[in-house]
């Protein structure tokens, strides 16, 4: 293989550049020319591919985002959209290509490798850690960091007025950066798709935390809550409850913004290099995953097939410490 090509696709997410890095590095060093596609899938697909070297990703390591930028692409979602697309690689002599993003760039690497026998390899890129097969996600990291420094700063508010917060993360349909940020913050609640949420329990536990001498109280509510978000959720409590002088902070983008931690640089850093050699060893279809602090390789049906979910014991924990 003598030329290959990176995009990130779908949402972006701190660490994104540091992979980009990584792959165009790596493909440097084995002697393979590399391109960059500018906004995914539909840079795929419009010819926005340009060449890259070395010096193209220097000084980049320490930004957020995706100096590759990205798009959603809805032409991409048909066969005429994809045939579109492998033209444009094959006309390049591309062979392999390298998508970083989430499950949804994941279908579409996996629809380009089977409909045009394109070589696709994953690496992923979300902050939600929804990824089946992987540990972690490039980008989940920083944002439960933000997360967290989002909930200590609005703690001292809370504190300062005796007040109940209801604290909205990102997180799509997964529960990993409220679960994670509700516990590193010391959040009273925490509210996320993996449990079902009910409203007067959640109202008693207030109650009791009351009367045993809380002032002061943050819940934590992951944007894919089934009892709704933050908002309608904390309108459901003080309908039903004494508690009717409650604050709702949405941390919102914020979350997918800013430098990424040293965790998501050395992974982004791993995966890209672990993406480039696995596309020279004749690898095709797969993801990078991170297993036991191992790297490896899945196949990319296993994104959405198998899901990537915490320890369920952490609710045990946060409501033992939440007294």
């Amino acid at each position: 293989m003598k030329r290959i090509a990176v995009l990130t696709s779908g949402g972006d997410s701190p660490g994104m550049n540091p992979a980009i890095r990584a792959v165009v590095r790596t493909a440097v060093a084995h002697g393979v020319e590399v391109f960059g596609v500018q906004r995914g899938y539909q840079g795929l697909i419009d010819g926005a591919i340009e060449e890259m070297s070395a010096r193209s990703v220097s000084g980049i390591i320490h930004h957020g985002g995706t100096i590759l930028r990205t798009a959603r692409c809805k032409e991409f979602m048909t066969a005429e959209g994809r045939t579109k697309a492998a033209e444009r690689l094959r006309g390049l002599g591309i062979e392999g290509l390298v998508v970083i993003g989430g499950d949804g760039s994941y279908r579409g690497a996996y629809d380009l490798w089977e409909e045009q026998q394109i070589a696709c390899v994953g690496i992923p890129g979300t902050i939600d850690n929804d990824i089946g097969g992987t540990e972690y996600t490039i980008g989940f990291d920083t944002a439960l960091n933000t997360a967290m420094e989002g909930i200590d700063r609005l703690r001292d508010t809370a504190a300062s007025h005796d007040r109940i917060f209801f604290v909205e993360v990102m997180g799509r349909h997964s529960g990993f950066i409220a679960m994670y940020s509700g516990l590193a913050g010391g959040a009273e609640a925490i509210l996320a798709p993996e449990n079902v949420t009910n409203i007067p329990a959640l109202v008693e536990d207030l109650r009791e935390m009351s009367r045993r001498g809380k002032t002061s109280m943050i819940v934590v509510v992951a944007e894919g809550d089934d009892a709704g978000n933050a908002f309608t959720i904390a309108d459901k409590v003080a309908e039903i409850s004494e508690f009717k002088d409650v604050r709702v902070s949405v941390l919102g983008h914020v979350q997918r913004g800013g430098t990424p931690t040293a965790f998501d640089r050395v992974l982004a850093l791993r995966m890209g290099a672990a993406a480039v050699e696995a596309l020279l060893a004749g690898a095709s279809g797969v993801m990078i995953v991170m297993e036991n602090n191992h790297i490896g390789q899945r196949p990319l049906q296993d994104a959405w097939n198998t899901c990537n979910c915490y320890d369920p014991d952490l609710f045990r924990v946060s409501r033992l410490l939440s007294v």
